[in-house]
């Protein structure tokens, strides 16, 4: 078990995030902009358990929240699954990604044919009756032969969606956010919250 930042969204009054990752946070912030919703970062720490399922780890970080302040709250987990290497990897891609990087994922997809691989992210949300919800997004695509971009953050540099050839590395904030993971988890959630 460790201690991160990770996403925190707060609803009511006003919206807030807390991350350690500002890039996340300025895709976040820039995707709910198009929405007319404003966030600002709260700074929190959660405690992320190490598991194979991404829902569970959302789950746990939610649950983690001591401070209730602040009702209807979500948090943000993602990874990236990689077929040949049995969804390596996946929940772990953040100590995967300070490890070994974009180019120690390339060396194990070295001789590999298949490179097709899923960034899949979950969104849980905690009610102020303390009720949690799960919202899911996935983009498909493959891994490159090599790493491209510096924008983005992460394996962005490595992974190439579906339906296009250039990877998130070489996209701008605008264009992944049209397609990514977590804007896809974010907006599944959006849609339900602003209908409830």
């Amino acid at each position: 078990m460790r201690v991160e930042g990770g996403i925190v969204i707060l609803f009511k009054d006003r919206l807030y995030m807390a991350t350690s990752n500002r890039k996340k946070f300025d895709e976040i912030k820039k995707y709910l902009s198009t929405h007319e919703i404003n966030i600002q970062i709260l700074k929190t720490d959660l405690i992320e358990i190490q598991n194979d399922s991404l829902d569970e780890i959302a789950k746990s970080s939610i649950l983690s929240i001591k401070d209730n302040s602040h009702n209807n709250v979500f948090v943000e987990d993602s990874g990236l699954f990689i077929d040949s290497l049995d969804g390596f990897p996946g929940p772990y891609s953040s100590f995967a990604f300070r490890t070994i990087g974009c180019e120690g994922i390339l060396r194990l997809l070295n001789s590999c044919e298949n490179r097709r691989a899923e960034f899949k992210s979950s969104i849980a949300y905690r009610d102020s009756l303390g009720n949690i919800m799960i919202f899911h997004g996935g983009v498909k695509g493959i891994i490159g032969n090599k790493s491209v971009g510096l924008d983005g953050f992460g394996f962005d540099p490595i992974f190439i969606p579906d339906d296009s050839k250039i990877s998130f590395g070489l996209m701008s904030m605008e264009e992944k956010n049209r397609i990514s993971h977590r804007c896809k988890a974010i907006e599944h959630f959006l849609n339900w919250y602003l209908d409830n």
